[in-house]
Order: C-alpha cells, then sequence, then structure tokens
C-alpha cells in the first residue's frame, strides 16, 4: 500500500477532517512524506481542506 493510500484509509477510518501531523502518527509515516502525499491528493481532487491545515476526503 502506497502513501496516498494509507491517507486515504486513515481519513475514512476517521471519519473526520484531519491535520497533516495527525495523520503522520496514525500511519506512522514521515510528516513531510505525509504533506506531499496530501499536495498530490488535493490536486487530483480526492481531498480537500474544509478548514485551514484539516484535510478530508472529498465525497
Amino acid at each position: 500500500m502506497d502513501t496516498e493510500e494509507k491517507l486515504i484509509e486513515t481519513l475514512t477510518r476517521a471519519g473526520k477532517p484531519m491535520r497533516s501531523g495527525e495523520i503522520a502518527q496514525a500511519t506512522k509515516l514521515d510528516k513531510k512524506e505525509v504533506e506531499k502525499a496530501i499536495k498530490v491528493l488535493v490536486k487530483q481532487g480526492k481531498l480537500f481542506s474544509p478548514v485551514r491545515c484539516f484535510y478530508d476526503i472529498k465525497k
């Protein structure tokens, strides 16, 4: 499973918007790696930011 899949799975299980640091802690990945994956997923339209610094899955 790659980083982007782990992020989506973690956010799906959480059921609420999360900060990049929280996602990194939940996935046990490096925060910088998580932030890069978030940028990619936002550009792809899979994630969005409902509130500054929080990210959630687009439904």
